[in-house]
């Protein structure tokens, strides 16, 4: 699963426009993603920025009056339509044609900060290739792979239940059934996998119901009290266990510590919702790996670890503040 979070987003936006668009006059950004990519080219590279229909409309964003633009668009040169991904070209296609039709007094090229290898064919600059399956942290929750994933209610879906509210009774089954969601996605889900008890599936399924969820199936814990549940500890496992048993490509879980557990005990990716860090097996193991190894060079030898911690601390702060002066 390639993963792509705002930060990345980001950084790979200016580094596009550093090396391919540094005579772009007008950056347009394509709705709705689209213009999160146009946002960060256009502050890149100091230029006015709009939307398609702007574009069509002779209509620029205003940027406040620290960056008031008073140009009109006959003096622009050079245009740059752009979205954040294309990945089968449909509607990089869809506002080409919108635009040729148009008489308008600059050259346009149209592009994408990411593309598939397949997007490629449909721009004329792109900042990177990122290959399929592929899923960005500002759409995940809205994105077809939810299809095909398994999702965390609590935490993801509606926030955690307080402790007061987390008694096993008449409160819970109040917070149940009144919290509100955080976010409704718009697309289907495949498979929801929480650590509620099975006893509160009538509560769970009609609040899932009430605001418009749409799923293929609930995996719900199966054991008689919230006591048992904590006294097992066995929340990852059970999740585990659920996403083993399914094909799908991805799980969504909240809480950091299980994410890394699901993923060590299935080798499959996680989406850490909390984070929004994709954990991939082979990561999680390395870092797994180099715990252990701190933690015997601890146990071997305690004083003279921590003298060379400190000795690591000290230098790499030495080597910092020498780099502010040179």
């Amino acid at each position: 699963m390639n993963y792509k979070r705002v930060a990345d987003l980001s950084a790979d936006a200016g580094r596009f426009a550093r090396e391919d668009l540094r005579d772009v006059d007008l950056v347009v950004g394509i709705p709705r993603s689209g213009l999160l990519a146009a946002n960060l080219l256009c502050l890149q590279l100091n230029v006015p920025m709009t939307d398609v229909d702007g574009l069509c409309e002779n209509r620029l964003f205003d940027s406040g009056e620290r960056h008031a633009d008073d140009r009109s668009f006959h003096d622009f040169d050079s245009v740059f339509v752009v979205d954040d991904s294309v990945r089968t070209g449909s509607q990089m296609t869809e506002t080409r044609r919108r635009l040729e039709g148009r008489d308008f007094p600059f050259e346009i090229s149209y592009g994408a900060v990411y593309v598939s290898p397949r997007g490629r064919e449909h721009v004329d600059h792109w900042g990177e290739v990122v290959p399929m399956p592929r899923v960005f942290q500002w759409n995940v929750i809205h994105h077809p792979v939810l299809n095909d994933s398994c999702v965390d209610i609590d935490g993801v879906l509606c926030r955690d239940p307080t402790p007061a509210e987390n008694d096993d009774g008449e409160r819970y089954r109040q917070f149940l059934s009144e919290v509100e969601p955080a976010v409704v996605p718009d697309q289907r889900i495949g498979h929801l996998v929480t650590s509620r008890l099975e006893k509160y599936r009538p509560e769970t399924e009609e609040w899932l119901d009430a605001h418009g969820f749409r799923y293929d199936d609930l995996v719900m814990m199966d054991l008689p009290s919230k006591e048992v549940r904590q006294a097992r500890g066995s929340h990852a496992r059970h999740k585990a266990e659920a996403y083993d048993a399914t094909d799908a490509s991805l799980f969504v879980e909240s809480d950091p510590r299980q994410a890394a557990e699901i993923t060590r005990l299935t080798d499959r990716p996680v989406l850490c919702y909390e984070t929004m860090e994709v954990l991939h097996p082979g990561r999680v193991k390395r870092a797994q790996r180099r715990a252990g190894t701190l933690a015997s060079r601890f146990r071997d030898g305690p004083v003279s670890f921590s003298v060379a911690a400190a000795g690591r601390l000290f230098s790499r702060g030495s080597a910092l503040i020498a780099s502010k002066f040179r």
